[in-house]
């Protein structure tokens, strides 16, 4: 009897696992036709995100951050672009679905921030009226409603006198409220899947920390998942769970917010940290830069394709670093895609890399 009961347990855990898993991005490749060439933005993609939690992919400019989560959004041109592999949101595959019922998926149940909020925003109509636009069209809502709607969204994310700011253009908010605002219009529906690219990029510090208290607290409130795409991972450090380093359109570490910024096993992820400005630095300490600049797409380097800036590689035995990509594996506890061995990867941390941040 005791076996019986017992048997089912390991099915039992995996099937809580599958369900936990709200979005699942499994191989992904997007590919930009172009006159130069096919651009690979995105290789080999994978990541989970748990329904409630909030997943910051990180990296510099190009790294497919913002491409793979257009593909999510299901936003790239078809007629420029390949996209491969699978994207399943609560369960539906979003890759290959119609037009028609992407559109009712987007700005209902998943829903983005941009990066630009005066670009996103459109300068001939009021807020209020594009706040309340997604509303009517997914709920069946009359104007009246909707306005009644924008107004309500606009007092939850902290617009001072939000029935008369309604009436406002964007160009008559600030770059904070604007932002504010484009929060507000993702979130009129209650999606269950926020995608928010670099909404703090712009900001100061101050309204970039109110911005991610306003999604922390949103999120409690409402429930929903979150992707915090940025290059800070001093914003990270605030607001995820899970962190996604990118480079050159590749995952090359992945673990938990607190493995990612105490324990990294990537030298790209080193070299992010270390060019953190810290408070508590000399100025008399010059910043310490990732040498070099990301690889070209339409080309990119065979092997690792962080070979050509990393300061280890000579510690590498052989050439696998310029002729074998490495594979997501467990080290030191989180997965990292690099050829050092774990030994190495733990000895240049403690050695090197926390006494550097701790000067």
């Amino acid at each position: 009897m005791t076996t019986a009961a017992s048997a089912p347990a390991p099915h039992h855990a995996s099937e809580e696992k599958a369900v936990s898993s709200f979005l699942s991005v499994q191989d992904l490749q997007v590919r930009f036709r172009t006159e130069d060439g096919i651009v690979k933005a995105v290789n080999n993609l994978s990541f989970e995100l748990e329904a409630g939690k909030t997943l910051g992919i990180v990296g510099e400019s190009g790294s497919g951050k913002s491409v793979s989560n257009l593909a999510v959004m299901g936003l790239h041109n078809p007629r420029n672009t390949t996209i491969e592999g699978s994207i399943k949101l609560d369960g539906q595959e979003l890759l290959g679905l119609p037009q028609k019922e992407l559109e009712k998926l987007r700005g209902n149940k998943l829903a983005m921030i941009f990066q630009d909020a005066l670009a996103a925003l459109s300068p001939y109509y009021t807020v209020g009226r594009q706040i309340a636009e997604p509303f009517m069209k997914h709920t069946g809502a009359n104007k009246k409603e909707g306005r009644a709607r924008a107004i309500e969204m606009l007092t939850k994310v902290g617009i001072p006198q939000p029935d008369k700011r309604v009436d406002d253009f964007p160009h008559q908010f600030s770059g904070g409220m604007r932002q504010r605002a484009m929060i507000a219009m993702a979130l009129v529906c209650d999606p269950k899947l926020l995608i928010a690219d670099e909404p703090t990029t712009a900001l100061d510090v101050t309204v970039q920390a109110q911005i991610v208290d306003l999604l922390k607290d949103l999120q409690q409130e409402m429930g929903t998942s979150i992707i915090f795409i940025t290059h800070d991972l001093g914003v990270i450090r605030e607001i995820a769970d899970d962190v996604l380093v990118m480079y050159a359109g590749r995952a090359v570490e992945r673990g938990t917010m607190r493995e990612i910024l105490k324990s990294p096993q990537h030298p790209y992820g080193w070299g992010l940290l270390s060019s953190i400005p810290r408070i508590n630095a000399s100025v008399d300490i010059p910043l310490q830069p990732i040498p070099g600049t990301p690889p070209s797409l339409l080309n990119p380097p065979s092997g690792c394709a962080f070979n050509p800036r990393c300061e280890y590689r000579e510690l590498v035995v052989g050439d696998k670093c310029t002729t074998e990509r490495p594979a997501l594996e467990l080290a030191n506890g989180h997965l990292s895609a690099c050829h050092l061995t774990a030994a190495q990867k733990q000895s240049i941390l403690t050695e090197q890399i926390l006494p550097r941040l701790s000067s």
